[in-house]
């Protein structure tokens, strides 16, 4: 005789079978290509940023940001901001936009409705991931070439801190809203944690088996660290301890990774083998893989619209890659002509 499983399921019992149903909801109706979005111009790109609320995406291409509607997309406008763009953070509640760019450093602010640039503030050189944080009303942006964070007042546009020197390379970083902002060390195997308002580092949290960290994003209800790394690993961090409670494979050249708390999907994009990572959280210390679609090679950043669950990945064809000189040990393959695309993946 079946006997009734309400009775006999105990609490870690439904924990388990309610991980799974949501594993296998979060599944349902795979990812796939939709639409490609042409953008004109044969310069590089970096970092893709979403504001759901207000229905633009930000996307890095060359010396410019490209706006794009996010329901139509269409161009919506661009910003000037550099000579090499890195990224844009989205200040809402201020109603203002800043992005980041090498040339040598600068954060460009601009307004969020008409996209008129405010003003430039130099921050250190070759400043890369950029964050807004609504707590504490500050800017972060991660300075390569100085090997340091900066702190900029978002309102006033002023420099209120800068870290002391890491000694390593900066990448993209993370803030929990509770005072604390998170940082990769790409070529320390790293996680650093510091204090948001002072830039005191708090602590230092080796990665690996996750090598070369480069994204981040958090689950700041569960205080879960994602990192994404080069070496083909997503390892999740205590954001109080630094204990890797997982670390799941993935493809390698990952270089943007996002936290859906709505779903509890977190996305990566991996350029070295063209895909786009969906794992599940369920729960704060166990992960599944939900699938792994294909892209294009390249395709390394990505951004995620909430509202509709599209991913937006930014992509271009290349060249053969040139042989290498001493200036130029690693070169980069050349970009080909009317090849730059935002790729909209989506259900």
């Amino acid at each position: 005789m079946m006997r009734n499983p309400r009775k006999f399921c105990g609490l870690a019992c439904w924990v388990i079978l309610l991980a799974m149903a949501a594993s296998a909801l979060a599944a349902a109706g795979g990812y796939h290509l939709i639409k490609k979005i042409p953008i004109a111009g044969d310069s590089g790109w970096d970092y893709v940023a979403a504001d759901t609320e207000g229905r633009r995406l930000f996307v890095s291409h060359g010396t410019e940001i490209i706006v794009l509607d996010l329901d139509s997309g269409a161009i919506a406008g661009k910003i000037t901001g550099g000579d090499d763009t890195h990224g844009a953070a989205v200040a809402r509640d201020l109603g203002r936009g800043f992005i980041s760019a090498s040339d040598p450093g600068s954060v460009t602010i601009f307004d969020l409705k008409t996209l008129a640039v405010i003003d430039k503030v130099r921050v250190g050189d070759d400043p890369n991931g950029i964050i807004y944080d609504q707590k504490t009303g500050r800017v972060f942006t991660a300075d390569r070439g100085s090997k340091r964070l900066t702190a900029i007042d978002a309102k006033t546009g002023k420099i209120v801190a800068t870290s002391e020197n890491l000694v390593g390379r900066t990448e993209h970083l993370a803030s929990d809203g509770a005072g604390h902002i998170f940082l990769n060390m790409q070529s320390l195997n790293t996680t650093l944690k510091f204090d948001a308002l002072t830039l005191k580092q708090l602590a230092t949290w080796p990665t690996a088996p996750c090598g070369l960290p480069s994204s981040m994003d958090m689950d700041r209800a569960h205080g879960r660290v994602f990192v994404g790394c080069r070496s083909g690993h997503m390892a999740v961090l205590d954001a109080e301890t630094g204990k890797i409670v997982a670390a799941l494979p993935m493809g390698k050249g990952v270089d943007a990774c996002e936290f859906d708390p709505a779903t509890a999907l977190i996305y990566c994009s991996t350029g070295a083998d063209g895909a786009l990572w969906i794992f599940h959280e369920d729960t704060p210390d166990n992960y599944s893989l939900v699938e792994s679609v294909k892209t294009q090679d390249g395709a390394r950043t990505m951004a995620l619209d909430r509202k509709t669950g599209n991913v937006y990945v930014a992509v271009a064809g290349f060249g053969p890659r040139p042989a290498p000189t001493p200036d130029k040990p690693a070169p980069r393959p050349p970009i080909l002509p009317g090849t730059f695309n935002v790729l909209v993946m989506g259900r």
